[in-house]
């Protein structure tokens, strides 16, 4: 069986999810979700294969749809591949922006349910319900209900999986999905689990997999089944450990809330490597814009900048400098991340990927900020402020820096097929 492979357990018995008591875990995951935000704003592609990335030739699929899912297409296949799978589908560059903001507002309906949210990506959560039921009712009816408010208040799709346990929970939201809801009872633990490939274990990667499989261990109840000092002379003592006590269903995790983040930015890897310093100086910009907005829409600032380069030959180094006044200002942070490159010396070396990336982050609201007397100084903050507002009203790229601003390639229109 394929790693992608997993095998339906039990569907519940008793109630309309079956018995969800002490089932207080939920795992909430959207469904496709970059793609799916997209298709909020271009409803005319449901139903047909599209793929969230960008086209260049290492670039990578950051979504797809579920038609081009059935075509052979997944997240982080690269996209030169995808196209030859599903040469019909329609190809949309990301829209980080607006991917970050919608997970905001999912997010937001998480909290509103419990605090003991745990983010673990932009679409997908943990949440403890185990205080909720007097108000909100059965762990399932909450599933139910953050299901409904996300489709009412966001206009998209998620899968919910109800459990005793982090993992389960999350397995569980996997065969949900699409747009479903799975309880896992208590007493059906390991009856839902066994049938399942052991490649859906947490800590199993394609390596850990093929030992496995060398070992005749291709179910998670064969791998139950086997003595833990065979699974530990084959894997070391601590994932060994691990994966014998999940396959049993055992899981001590506990839902963890959401601890602010200590850094964030971004990064791009070039089509081609890049020795032009106009071109990399132009990349800098746009991706201290890029962290410049997800600052302001974290309402964070950062005290610290970090630039990242990585060579032709896949070696990289970094350089960081800690600012006077914390910022989320796009051009302060460019200031920063140029000079820092300029102090790398380099002359014409082949460079594959930039990053800036931001640490030192603190509340926007509580930041001390020395008061500034020029006054274009001063209006870029809200010049920059203007252009979100613009860009969550018009679409990303509605308002850029001129030195952003590229002639119209030929060929198709951006969201075309190609």
């Amino acid at each position: 069986m394929s790693r992608n492979q997993l095998r339906r357990g039990p569907r519940p018995t008793s109630g309309p999810h079956g018995d969800d008591a002490g089932c207080t875990v939920l795992h909430v995951d959207m469904d496709a979700f970059y793609a799916s935000v997209e298709l909020r704003r271009r409803p005319e592609l449901a139903g047909r294969p599209v793929i969230v990335g960008s086209l260049g030739p290492r670039s990578v699929v950051l979504s797809a749809t579920y038609p081009a899912r059935a075509l052979g297409v997944h997240s982080a296949m690269p996209m030169l591949r995808a196209r030859r799978c599903c040469p019909q589908a329609v190809v949309i560059e990301p829209d980080h922006p607006a991917y970050a903001e919608t997970s905001r507002g999912v997010m937001e309906v998480f909290r509103s349910i419990t605090p003991l949210v745990e983010p673990i990506a932009l679409d997908e959560a943990f949440l403890d319900v185990s205080g909720t039921g007097r108000r909100l009712g059965s762990p399932a009816a909450i599933g139910e209900l953050i299901r409904a408010r996300v489709a009412d208040e966001q206009g998209l799709p998620c899968s919910v999986g109800v459990a005793t346990t982090k993992f389960v929970a999350k397995l569980a939201s996997r065969l949900a999905k699409p747009d479903g809801l799975l309880v896992v009872p208590s007493d059906g633990v390991v009856a839902f689990l066994h049938p399942q490939p052991v490649a859906a274990l947490w800590g199993v990667g394609v390596k850990t997999e093929e030992t496995l499989a060398r070992l005749g261990l291709r179910t998670i109840g064969e791998l139950a089944h086997t003595p833990v000092s065979t699974l530990t002379r084959a894997l070391g003592t601590a994932l060994g450990t691990q994966l014998a006590a999940l396959a049993w269903g055992r899981d001590e995790r506990v839902v963890v809330p959401h601890e602010p983040d200590k850094s964030l930015g971004a990064e791009e890897t070039f089509p081609r490597d890049v020795d032009d310093p106009v071109v990399l100086r132009r990349e800098l910009l746009r991706l201290a814009d890029r962290t410049a907005v997800r600052l302001r829409a974290a309402g964070l600032v950062a005290r610290t900048v970090s630039l990242k380069v990585r060579f032709a030959d896949f070696s990289t180094i970094t350089r960081t400098r800690t600012l006077t006044d914390p910022t989320d200002v796009a051009q302060e942070l460019y200031t920063v991340a140029g000079a820092l490159f300029d102090g790398l010396g380099l002359e014409r070396a082949r460079i594959r990927l930039v990053g800036v990336r931001v640490e030192g982050l603190v509340a926007a609201d509580g930041a001390a900020r020395q008061l500034r007397l020029d006054v274009r100084d001063a209006g870029r903050r809200e010049a920059e402020q203007a252009v979100d507002r613009a860009t969550r009203r018009f679409g990303a790229g509605a308002v850029r820096p001129a030195a952003l601003v590229e002639p119209e390639p030929p060929g198709p229109p951006r969201g075309r097929r190609v």
